[in-house]
């Protein structure tokens, strides 16, 4: 049953937004740990709402680094390789 949800509503939607990369039930808890770690959740609360033996699998295997500072530095590659870009927002 979960799988034939998978396949035949979310991967399908997934497609039409560009989301080009393989899509599984983990996809949404690595979205979750990661959009936890992004809220200020602390890091032992994550362990405890993913279930996680250890603190180390959750954040070596499903928390992406998700910064200001990275978005901030990746706004300005993008300016500098596409500046007509950023004078149209």
């Amino acid at each position: 049953m979960a799988q034939q949800v998978m396949r035949r509503h979310i991967i399908p939607v997934a497609r039409k937004l560009g989301i080009t990369k393989r899509i599984g039930w983990h996809t949404f808890r690595h979205t979750y740990c990661t959009l936890l770690r992004s809220t200020g959740a602390e890091l032992k609360t994550m362990q405890e709402l993913l279930r996680h033996s250890t603190i180390r699998v959750t954040l070596d295997t499903y928390t992406q680094a998700v910064t200001a500072e990275k978005r901030t530095a990746q706004e300005a590659v993008v300016a500098l390789l596409f500046p007509e870009r950023t004078r149209e927002t």
